[in-house]
């Protein structure tokens, strides 16, 4: 018998279920796909480590334990260890690994993937261009992925707290009113923390600064001022402490650590800081080198940040002058209405200002990299300063994105806008390709580094002598069971970050000498061998065992 009534599918779509838009699937499984990569690349020991990492690997180690608890990188005065405190519990648990170092770092990768979704999003971009940034974010050069997964210190973690603050202040600007209080102490502890860990960020703490004060100032006199003054000094609170406790300044240390104080022509300097810089940093280059068709960018992004500067400027400007109220008592659904529409300009205002806050960031970064010694000197390694740049991406781009999405006739702009977008995405495919093709490569020489692990292990060898590049990389990776003192390639004392590691390999009564083959430091002690040492060769290494 039936009842008339008529029977849905079984299969059918309830009412009300939500259902996300198809651009934020998408921009969804882009993002995971970003992470997958680099976890895949992870896995496959890429990128390279070296002692540098092996250094905060070992000041994770000591926390890990108990021993200490270090306020810098080990040897220097400036750079937090924020990284070794993010890996330290999982050091604990598995014991010292690149991998364990490498994994919070990801995290930090995935955070800082979804927050720049939500900033592109917040500033006015629809789905289709968050889906955009998110794919450009997930392609990875080889210096990018080195900037996002090497710890380090100084560079993972900065673009995360960028996009933070861009989104606090976004919030504050607009005049968003649930906690409030809590935002201004956030973005407060997020900008101490910058002047701990690394300085870099700072072009954008200043230019996001100027905007919380023109936008928020009237909170900032009251409560607000003072939960973001005592957060400021919180997150800053090591690098004060250290300051006052060793009567030094940080400021002194970033300055000679940058090159401050050496000499490079200003050629070099514009070339490394505007040519190569740019083109590096944004990861669109091959790995160790730009070739001539990859340094088309440059000529472009000045041109860029002009346009999308102007079109953030006009949008507060007209914004501003149709947020003034008019004269007349209104009420009612008027006064609604109206309240509504002020809303409305106010957060269209705080966007554009931000989006300005980002382009100066991105200018003030370029313009301290480019007068820096380091881009004239070393401007392939050293363009790792400019891996902030990506915060920028939702501003800088939206012209592009608008003129490309304009509706009407195709014209000249929009076909230049439409090829610049395709250029990018195509040029930062290709760089990714060739990070990848450098895997197997770096497998190998993680496994030949095993191989010399575990040879010293199993001829208990205790201590030992070896260049910079190796030692403090060794003693991580065998948990500090065996000890290296660094040698210069004239076999005199090198630098070592911690001063008891070559303390106790001078009281060894027979250390061993460790050396890559072929580099200068193999081929000094190949022409003068260490007394009463047995040469050994295993998997692309030399060593010098003392005799049983």
């Amino acid at each position: 018998m039936t009842t008339g009534v008529r029977q849905e599918p079984r299969d059918a779509a309830r009412p009300g279920t939500p259902r996300w838009p198809l651009s934020v699937t998408l921009a969804l499984l882009v993002g995971l796909a970003g992470v997958g990569y680099r976890l895949a690349l992870l896995l496959g020991d890429t990128p390279r480590t070296n002692s540098d990492e092996a250094t905060m690997g070992l000041a994770a180690l000591h926390i890990a334990r108990g021993e200490d608890f270090p306020v810098f990188f080990y040897g220097q005065a400036y750079m937090g260890a924020l990284e070794a405190y993010l890996a330290a519990p999982l050091v604990a648990l598995t014991g010292p690994s690149v991998l364990a170092l490498r994994l919070p770092l990801l995290a930090l990768y995935a955070l800082f993937v979804f927050l720049s979704w939500r900033l592109t999003r917040r500033l006015g971009g629809d789905r289709w261009f968050a889906l955009l940034v998110v794919g450009l974010l997930a392609l990875g050069a080889d210096r990018i992925v080195k900037n996002q997964l090497i710890a380090g210190g100084g560079y993972p973690e900065l673009n995360p707290i960028g996009v933070g603050l861009a989104l606090l202040t976004l919030d504050l600007a607009a005049g968003r009113a649930a906690g409030r209080r809590w935002r201004f102490a956030a973005f407060g502890l997020l900008a101490g923390l910058t002047v701990w860990v690394d300085p870099l960020l700072l072009p954008y703490v200043l230019a996001l600064g100027v905007v919380l004060v023109a936008t928020a100032g009237r909170d900032l006199r009251g409560g607000g001022g003072a939960l973001l003054a005592g957060a400021t000094l919180l997150g800053a609170a090591p690098l004060l402490g250290y300051a006052l406790a060793h009567d030094r300044n940080p400021l002194a240390a970033v300055f000679a650590a940058s090159g401050g104080d050496t000499v490079a022509s200003w050629a070099d300097r514009l070339h490394g800081g505007l040519v190569l810089g740019p083109a590096l940093g944004m990861g669109l280059c091959s790995p160790g080198h730009c070739a001539t068709w990859q340094l088309w960018w440059p000529a472009a992004l000045p041109v860029l940040l002009v346009l999308a500067g102007l079109s953030a400027w006009r949008t507060l400007r007209a914004d501003g002058a149709r947020a003034v109220p008019a004269d007349g008592a209104q009420s009612g659904r008027a006064d609604s209405a109206r309240a509504g529409r002020a809303d409305g300009a106010r957060a269209v205002r705080a966007g554009a200002a931000v989006r300005l806050a980002l382009l100066a960031g991105a200018v003030g970064t370029l313009a301290a990299y480019t007068v820096s010694s380091a881009a004239g000197r070393t401007p392939v390694e050293s363009s790792r300063y400019l891996s902030c740049l990506a915060i920028s991406l939702p501003a800088l781009l939206w012209p592009l994105w608008t003129a490309a999405r304009r509706r009407g006739a195709v014209d000249l702009p929009r076909l230049a806008a439409v090829g610049t977008l395709v250029a990018l995405l195509g040029t930062a495919t290709v760089a990714t390709a060739g990070a990848l093709a450098t895997v197997p490569t770096n497998r190998a020489e993680a496994q030949r580094h095993r191989e010399l692990v575990e040879t010293l292990r199993e001829r208990d060898v205790r201590h030992v002598y070896g260049e910079y590049w190796t030692c403090n990389r060794l003693t991580f990776a065998a948990d500090e069971k065996i000890v290296c003192a660094v040698l210069d390639e004239t076999l005199r004392p090198g630098f070592d970050r911690l001063p008891a590691y070559p303390r106790a390999v001078r009281e060894s009564p027979a250390p061993a000498y460790v050396a890559p083959i072929g580099s200068p430091l193999a081929r000094r002690l190949d022409r003068t061998p260490p007394p009463a040492r047995q040469p050994l060769t295993v998997a692309g290494w030399r060593i010098w065992l003392p005799h049983p």
